[in-house]
């Protein structure tokens, strides 16, 4: 029997500029709205947003705890965390662009593991480069979220992106439209774009839930999903992103039951 693990989520893209790090934010106030113990990591190594959104400042990053694993050093996992609120931890990028091509691989999948045990939750945000080390966490984590938007570039991107998990048997993964991102882009009908696809869209996150002012909530380090009246203002997408959270733990729960008979 194997011991019960956190579930690690990486949300991935076909192209940059799709909203992938403000759903990453937005996901893990959701976790922390049922009680859950979350941690982000800020993969997207060259140029990390989630330590930028977050407004905190940071210590150590994925950087020190890869050196330090590599030279003997590494003694606690929570040494190299930021605080962000209860139960939201991060795991920051690193400070430095050029520390990025010091980062084997290989520690990017030993942090995983590692952050699962201590951890409900891993949300892993990085960039949609189909490099060597978004290829080890996505063939690491347990789910994958595809975020695009209704634009034709992304539409083809993220069609090449499905065939290569088809040719690799891979179907861990869910499907989310972003309608909040471009509201104004309406290029494509849904019954198009799941037939561009040849997938089904999974969730979708509506025009409603586009913010103007999402520039102050990223300088103020605020995540909209923990604002008191979020519930409220955007309760469609709230619901629809609560949904996100709660089907894939069940996912977890499923996969548990399966090991334990």
């Amino acid at each position: 029997m194997k011991k019960k693990t956190g579930k690690s989520i990486c949300i991935f893209s076909g192209k940059g500029g799709v909203g992938k790090t403000i759903f990453t934010l937005n996901l893990a106030g959701i976790y922390q709205s049922i009680g859950k113990k979350v941690l982000i990591m800020d993969l997207d190594l060259s140029s990390g947003g989630i330590s930028l959104a977050i407004n905190k400042p940071f210590d150590k990053t994925i950087y020190n705890l890869v050196d330090d694993y590599n030279n003997n050093r590494f003694h606690n996992f929570n040494d190299y965390i930021t605080k962000y609120s209860e139960n939201i931890d991060v795991l920051a990028s690193p400070k430095d662009p050029r520390q990025a091509s010091k980062i084997d691989s290989k520690y990017i999948e030993i942090a995983i593991d590692k952050a699962e045990y201590f951890y409900d939750v891993v949300l892993i945000d990085t960039n949609h480069n189909l490099n060597e080390t978004n290829l080890v966490i996505l063939d690491e984590v347990k789910n994958i979220l595809f975020i695009m938007t209704n634009d034709p570039l992304d539409l083809k991107n993220m069609k090449s992106l499905l065939s290569i998990f088809r040719d690799l048997n891979k179907n861990n993964y869910n499907i989310i439209l972003n309608n909040s991102r471009e509201p104004m882009k309406k290029y494509f009908s849904l019954f198009d774009i799941k037939n561009i696809l040849k997938a089904n869209v999974d969730y979708i996150i509506s025009e409603e839930f586009y913010i103007k002012n999402i520039d102050n909530y990223v300088m103020n380090g605020e995540i909209i999903t923990l604002q008191n009246k979020a519930a409220s203002i955007f309760n469609k997408d709230y619901t629809v992103m609560m949904k996100i959270a709660t089907d894939i733990l069940g996912k977890e729960d499923d996969e548990h039951e399966e090991e334990l008979s």
